[in-house]
């Protein structure tokens, strides 16, 4: 292993009135493989809430938590302390035959969906096609989709929201990192290359000081099946390297969003995110 980071991820809802009670799960731990080993991980709420914590479908580390007495503000900050090492950058080199096997199909089926959000729109759709007959492996086509994607789609923070289609951001040509992952899997599913969503995060700066606090994100990027899970970071146009900090991976965002929940009550929210980071070593 290498790079150590630490990150501070604070989030939460101001609410315009008291609500009654909240239940929420929070996806903010990041979790241990062959790439990354966490060191030490807290999570804080306020008010003071019943937790649960438990490992979802995908593995990804979820801590359940409900506050029943009435509340204006509710906060979660999460602090982890993360290694990480060298990330695959190249797969095994499968064939088109092999990808297209009915084995790896039926293993890989819930990667290979085309839920509404992530469906190409036919421009993309036909693009993709195209580039599927041309390309002499999957691993070559996965990356010129990527970058017909990030030709036609400007990263603009702040250009979408969540519930925002890929269909929509290709038309707008404007998105943030979860809407070029999002035109990626659905291109990549279109012409039947098993793709995933990974939540996580990224330090901004390519170059930090040890030890000084850097203002980052929550990021996500996409990972191909090459007979291994490959990264690919569609927004930064690189292989995820030491830098990137796993949470989870799923289907699509919906599947691994750091804080959702349900209220009680008639008023409205805002959501509020700031995350910190810092290389210690």
């Amino acid at each position: 292993m290498g790079r150590q980071l630490r990150i501070v991820h604070h989030t939460g809802y101001r609410y315009q009135r008291e609500v009654a009670t909240s239940h929420n799960e929070a996806r903010m731990t990041p979790r241990s493989n062959r790439e990354q080993i966490v060191l030490a991980t807290t999570l804080e709420i306020s008010p003071t809430a019943w937790t649960y914590a438990f490992r979802d479908y995908w593995r990804t580390h979820v801590t359940a938590f409900e506050i029943p007495a009435p509340h204006d503000r509710l906060q979660v900050v999460a602090t982890s302390t993360v290694e990480v090492g060298d990330r695959a950058t190249a797969g095994h080199g499968l064939s088109w035959e092999e990808v297209g096997a009915p084995d790896l199909a039926d293993l890989q089926v819930e990667m290979l969906q085309l839920a509404s959000h992530v469906e190409p729109p036919g421009e993309l759709r036909t693009l993709a096609r195209r580039i599927r007959r041309e390309a002499e492996t999957p691993a070559q086509a996965v990356h010129q989709v990527v970058d017909a994607i990030r030709e036609r789609v400007e990263y603009v923070p702040g250009a979408t929201e969540v519930h925002t289609r890929a269909s929509q951001v290709w038309e707008t040509r404007a998105g943030v990192c979860q809407d070029l992952v999002h035109l990626g899997l659905g291109a990549l599913r279109s012409i039947g290359v098993p793709a995933r969503y990974v939540s996580g995060y990224v330090m901004p700066s390519q170059d930090p000081v040890v030890g000084q606090v850097q203002t980052g994100e929550s990021h996500a990027w996409l990972q191909y099946w090459d007979g291994t899970w490959v990264g690919l970071d569609p927004t930064n146009d690189t292989a995820p390297g030491d830098f990137h900090v796993e949470i989870g991976v799923g289907r699509d965002y919906f599947d691994i969003p750091p804080l959702k929940g349900i209220y009680s009550g008639s008023s409205e929210s805002d959501m509020f995110v700031e995350v910190e980071i810092t290389v210690l070593a």
